[in-house]
């Protein structure tokens, strides 16, 4: 059994992942690192873990674990690192933006790969280090990648996408109190979220010649989880051709799918599932991705890319259903 440790454990991801393990047949939790929580219970803190683990908090880390999933806000993973040491065995997955992009990537002599499966399964295999994608991220690169691969994306991209109340963590702020967020929507960061870097930066790994802009508008549902993305850019084939070109690049996903039907969220919350649609209106492709913000947007998927590392199953531990009803 893998040996694991966790970084950050009273968060959102960090519960998730949690969860995760707990069910996984090829590893278990060693410790669970929190300053603030240190001696208490987690299921205090993960008040959906009663009754199902024992596990205290710590403010002290084992070293020698096989694998470390820092899941700490952004920015905190290089203090961390800078702070404390692993062994040379110990894979890391990092849940924040603090190595995504190519500029950040090499740190202290460790290189992060990327940890997108969709986009370059095969080197996350072979990686020590992984810098897991953004949720925002990970839903829009997945609806652009099959465009990306064949050089199709000649033009501007709108994107506007409807993310939960969990994507923006547990510290209280004035947009997250349910007396602001209940019946409400709003924008934010209009054109200059952060997630663009490491979507363009991925678009053009596959189509180094795009030079056209992804005009993102990420907006704030009154929901708790989920991320609901719908795109569309010019497209000069058939609906039946763009439909094609998905269903052939993810032919082997394991976790992405292109689906014939109108989607909504109930489909893919508390999954680690990517569900696509297209639709065609004139000289217009509409894409619509949705997944979990905490799951395939993050937790779920650093699972995911810990299977891939060390040879398991791609889906141990993660095949979850909808809560559809």
């Amino acid at each position: 059994m893998l040996q694991v440790g966790i970084i950050g454990g009273a968060g959102y991801t960090a519960g998730e992942l949690i969860r995760l393990l707990m069910h996984h047949g090829k590893a278990e939790i060693d410790f669970v690192y929190s300053t603030s929580n240190a001696g208490n219970k987690i299921s205090d803190v993960h008040q959906d873990l009663v009754g199902d683990l024992e596990l205290k908090f710590t403010d002290t880390i084992n070293p020698n674990v096989d694998v470390l999933f820092l899941c700490l806000g952004h920015g905190n993973s290089v203090k961390f690192l800078e702070n404390n040491t692993f062994s040379d065995h110990t894979k890391i997955i990092d849940l924040g933006n603090d190595f995504r992009l190519e500029k950040d990537k090499v740190f202290n002599g460790k290189t992060f790969v990327y940890g997108l499966p969709e986009l370059q399964k095969e080197a996350i295999k072979k990686a020590e280090y992984i810098a897991n994608p953004g949720c925002f991220a990970t839903t829009i690169q997945l609806a652009l990648l099959p465009l990306a691969k064949n050089g199709l994306l000649q033009n501007d991209v709108h994107i506007n996408a409807v993310t939960g109340a969990t994507g923006a963590g547990t510290s209280l702020s004035k947009t997250t109190h349910f007396t602001w967020r209940d019946n409400n929507f709003s924008y934010y960061k209009p054109f200059t979220h952060q997630h663009l870097g490491e979507i363009n930066q991925s678009v053009k790994q596959l189509q180094n010649n795009f030079s056209s802009e992804l005009i993102f508008m990420p907006n704030r549902g009154n929901f708790s989880r989920g991320i609901f993305a719908t795109l569309y850019t010019h497209f000069n084939g058939s609906l039946e051709e763009a439909k094609a070109l998905y269903k052939d690049y993810y032919k082997d996903a394991k976790f992405t799918f292109v689906s014939d039907n109108e989607l909504h969220l109930k489909q893919v919350v508390n999954t680690n599932k990517c569900l696509i649609h297209l639709h065609k209106h004139d000289n217009k492709l509409l894409i619509t991705s949705c997944t979990d913000n905490l799951l395939k947007g993050a937790s779920g998927q650093a699972v995911q890319n810990m299977n891939l590392m060390f040879g398991f199953d791609e889906t141990e531990g993660i095949q979850l259903k909808a809560n559809f009803f």
